[in-house]
């Protein structure tokens, strides 16, 4: 494996570690202000994300490649409603994406053909996680935050984990 697509991988644990580190954060936040669906939902996508660092670990394991730990950031908390807190993730998933696709990129410029294929589950995954947390946002956008509707999609969030 090039050194870059090593680097590359080591930094993608990272960003997964940040990931859950981040969702645990909403989490809490939407715990706060008692809305325990959205809180089992983002504490749920905080374990999806170290099971994404997890598969990346184990793949440069298999390689017999160099595994480097980095600081993991703390999260900005400074969350006004839940509307906030959805942009931000759907943001963050993008980012994610972005990630992912210079990793896909540089592994096809050294053809990595190995390393192709085991980013195909992560593209995927990523499309399936922007949408997931779209039409999250979407339905708070439609619904203006009023309260009613979201109290109605917390006890739906916390009946579907």
């Amino acid at each position: 494996m090039e050194n870059k697509i090593n680097e590359l991988l080591n930094q993608q644990i990272n960003f997964e570690f940040y990931s859950a580190y981040l969702y645990l954060a909403m989490s809490t936040y939407f715990s706060e202000i008692n809305m325990d669906g959205f809180a089992k939902f983002m504490k749920n996508q905080a374990k999806e994300e170290l099971e994404h660092a997890q598969k990346i670990y184990d793949y440069l394991l298999l390689r017999n490649e160099k595994i480097t730990y980095q600081r993991i950031e703390a999260p900005d908390t400074d969350w006004v409603n839940a509307q906030d807190v959805l942009d931000e993730a759907i943001e963050h998933e993008k980012m994610i994406s972005s990630k992912i696709h210079e990793l896909y990129k540089t592994a096809k410029e050294k053809d990595d053909f190995a390393t192709m294929n085991f980013l195909n589950w992560f593209v995927e995954e990523q499309l399936e996680e922007e949408e997931k947390f779209r039409i999250l946002q979407e339905k708070i956008k439609a619904f203006d935050e009023c309260s009613c509707t979201l109290e109605a999609m917390d006890r739906e969030l916390n009946k579907d984990q």
